[in-house]
This record gives C-alpha cells, structure tokens and sequence, in this order.
C-alpha cells in the first residue's frame, strides 16, 4: 500500500543563479494559482546551520505555497546545484494584521521539541511578527549533502513586518530568540531571509 502524502501549506526558497533553471521556475511560479506570494530574497545562514548547507548562495526566490506536493513537483523538474528548501507549515502558531509590510522571514529550528505553546506565547508579545507556523522542512538539491539535518522536524517560521531596515529587524529577530532561550528552551537561527523586492 502506497504511503499517503499529506499536502501542506508553508513556504519554499529556491536558489535564484541567473541561469535557466532559475528563470523558469520564476516564469512558472508567477503565473502559478498555487503561489500567493513571491519575493526576491538575500538569504543568510546561521554559524550553525552552514556547515550543513555548505552550497548556499546569496539569492534565493521567496515564495508562499498553498500545495507542497505541486512545489516538489516543481522543484524536481527544476532542480539545482544549489539547495531548495520548502517549508512545510503543519501547525499555524498565529497570523495576525501588523503595521507595515512583510519584510523579514526568520527560520528556526527547535533541537527538542519544546513547550510550543510556551515558544507561541512568547513570540506574539513580539509586536512585529505577523504570522508564526510550526512545521518541517525538505531540501531539493542536484547534489547530495555530506551532513544530513538533524532537525529538519521542527522547523518555526516567521514574518516580520516593518518599517526598518533588514539590518534592525534582524537584531530584533535575535533579541527575539534569546528571549526565549532565556525561558530555558532552545530556538536555534538557520537562515534568514531580507526581502529585496516584491515579484508577485
């Protein structure tokens, strides 16, 4: 009997390298009913998240999925030498209207899975963040990676929306989980994405 794939919703960050891979696949995901949103991103891994994701890059497209099983579709005809991550999100922790627009998408990961509830509180005292979800993550890549991630099961995502420059909301991002590593629970930065420039 065939293993039953659950779709989700979340988000999927694909490398943007100026080569025909990548224009396709924004060509595909413009004109796609399964993309709400899409955006140019700088990407920046954490200390410790790069030694598993060596070949990251500096550019990524950003986008909003309804269907994750459409997106790995996507991704498996266009795949690249650079990882792809999709975010599945199986858990919204809250969504709500903040002033400003979506600039800043923070990724974490919890190295054990944590009093979410707790991690829910903490994060919407935070005035900033519009949406928060729980979820795991998939990685699409040409090549094979030395080191698997071990925590690819408990992924948190934010979006921050603000008015300030990429540089502050990061700080505020890192304020953030230090507040609640202070609350003895470990929330772990892997990457950051700085939104550049709206596509869709």
């Amino acid at each position: 009997m065939s293993k039953l794939e659950l779709s989700y919703s979340g988000y999927v960050c694909a490398p943007y390298l100026h080569n025909h891979d990548s224009i396709e696949l924004k060509e595909l995901w413009s004109k796609s009913k399964n993309i709400e949103k899409m955006y140019f991103v700088t990407g920046t891994f954490s200390s410790e998240s790069k030694p598993y994701f060596s070949d990251s890059t500096n550019h990524y497209i950003l986008a909003k999925f309804k269907d994750s099983e459409q997106i790995s579709k996507d991704l498996a005809i266009n795949n690249q030498e650079k990882t792809s991550f999709v975010f599945n999100i199986k858990d919204d922790l809250f969504q709500r209207e903040v002033q400003g627009d979506t600039n800043f998408v923070s990724v974490y990961y919890l190295e054990y899975g944590d009093n979410l509830q707790e991690i829910a509180n903490l994060l919407l005292k935070r005035d900033k963040i519009e949406i928060a979800g729980l979820g795991n993550m998939n990685t699409f890549c040409l090549n094979t990676s030395k080191f698997t991630f071990p925590y690819s099961e408990n992924i948190v995502v934010i979006e921050v929306a603000s008015e300030k420059s990429h540089q502050s909301v990061k700080t505020y991002c890192d304020q953030t989980r230090r507040d609640i590593t202070r609350k003895g629970m470990t929330m772990t930065n892997l990457m950051n994405l700085s939104i550049l420039d709206k596509l869709k």
